[in-house]
């Protein structure tokens, strides 16, 4: 199908590529909009969005990606502040003595592999609807109707969410549909040891260099290796939607390698 759409580009002018490519991407996630739409628990999770459009607009928020810098940032300075967790993030709440505001998670190998995790989390939690396979719908879980397809940035988290091959996009359309201003990324290196095709799954043979603890990914987890380069991307489209409504994101990780958004000392927020 792919390559029937190559072939078929290379025979329209110019101007028309991009509509004709936004028609095909609209094609294969159709499909999936009715469910996504109508169906009970989605129906559920759009009137929890609703209830949440705008409800924090001018409150600050931050976005905690994983990367091992999260070692060397004082997050207890966090301990009070509008904060959204990604996936395994609640490993460190022990040592933290506390949790984060919201919870955020679309990755459909995470979910499978740390269901049981997830279930067991009573917090504000909003997951792709792919999740529903091994998650029910409880007063804690939010679906959110994400696809891989037809890059875009949606300031309406109650529609489709293109997932940028990063949750941090997905966590910051969600602070967008929010209100937060200034949205602070911390903790998002853009930066892996283990190197390999983009979107590629592996199993961990060992202790995990690429997230804040050796076990995030450990030994026979599956995962898939990033695309950075489509997650720059759609961090741009972040930057750019965020910059026309007004507001800003801010890039607080420490010696991360991010380039996209405007850097800020950490140590300086507060």
């Amino acid at each position: 199908m792919a390559s029937l759409a190559k072939t078929v580009a290379r025979y329209l002018p110019r101007w028309a590529v991009p509509w004709v490519r936004a028609a095909y991407l609209k094609a294969l996630w159709l499909p999936q909009w009715p469910a996504a739409t109508f169906h009970p628990w989605r129906r559920a999770s759009i009137r929890r969005l609703a209830a949440l459009k705008d409800r924090y607009r001018g409150q600050r928020a931050f976005i905690l990606g994983n990367g091992p810098s999260l070692r060397r940032t004082p997050v207890h300075l966090l301990r009070d502040e509008f904060t959204f967790g990604l996936n395994r993030v609640y490993l460190a709440f022990p040592e933290w003595g506390f949790r984060t505001r919201f919870l955020v998670a679309v990755n459909d190998l995470v979910i499978e592999q740390c269901a049981a995790d997830l279930r067991a989390l009573d917090m504000p939690k909003f997951v792709t609807w792919r999740a529903r396979r091994w998650l029910p719908l409880d007063p804690h879980t939010t679906f959110l109707f994400t696809t891989y397809m037809d890059p875009t940035f949606a300031t309406d988290a109650r529609g489709r969410l293109w997932e940028g091959a990063t949750v941090t996009y997905v966590a910051l359309q969600l602070a967008f549909h929010m209100g937060f201003d200034p949205v602070i990324l911390v903790g998002v290196d853009h930066s892996f040891k283990t190197q390999g095709p983009a979107n590629q799954t592996v199993v961990s043979q060992g202790d995990d260099p690429n997230h804040f603890l050796p076990h995030y990914f450990g030994r026979g987890f599956r995962w898939q290796l990033p695309d950075l380069e489509t997650s720059e991307y759609a961090y741009r489209l972040a930057r750019e939607a965020y910059e026309r409504a007004g507001r800003q994101v801010l890039d607080a990780t420490i010696g991360g390698q991010l380039q996209v958004f405007p850097k800020v000392a950490f140590e300086n927020l507060f």
